[in-house]
This record gives C-alpha cells, sequence and structure tokens, in this order.
C-alpha cells in the first residue's frame, strides 16, 4: 500500500480555504497572498472560482497552507 507523504494529497481546496481562513482570516490571506478575491468582499467561493482558473496562486495559497500547517505542527510540540 502506498502511502504519500505529501500533506497536500487528499486535501480539497476548499478544506484548504476553509483552515487557511480559520487559522490567519482574510485580511492576513490577502497580505500574504496579494489576489483580488482575499481583498475586496473575501468569500470561499468567489476565491474558489479564482484559484481554479489560476495556477500560480492556487501555488500561493497551498505554500500559505503548509506554512500553516508547520506552525500548527510547532505549536504542537
Amino acid at each position: 500500500m502506498n502511502v504519500s507523504n505529501d500533506p497536500l494529497h487528499g486535501v480539497k481546496l476548499v478544506q484548504i480555504l476553509d483552515e487557511l481562513v480559520d487559522f490567519y482570516g482574510w485580511e492576513y490571506m490577502g497580505n500574504s497572498v496579494h489576489i483580488k478575491c482575499f481583498i475586496s468582499n473575501p468569500t470561499v467561493k468567489s476565491s474558489l472560482n479564482f484559484l481554479r482558473k489560476t495556477p500560480w496562486a492556487r501555488t500561493k495559497v497551498e505554500q500559505l497552507y503548509l506554512r500553516m500547517l508547520a506552525e500548527k505542527n510547532k505549536k504542537e510540540r
């Protein structure tokens, strides 16, 4: 049985956004990833639409998610 070491494996984009919003909030996310859907009237729905069409932005959001996981892991130790 193959088990992926990729922390993004099996994680849906909506789950990534929900966790990021809960952990950081829209303002921090907008400052970290400069995209309009995080800054101006942010919603998960508008962000999902944009991120699904924009690979470079999705990559930045995934990197922010990985940083969040590392921060959570550090706090748990």
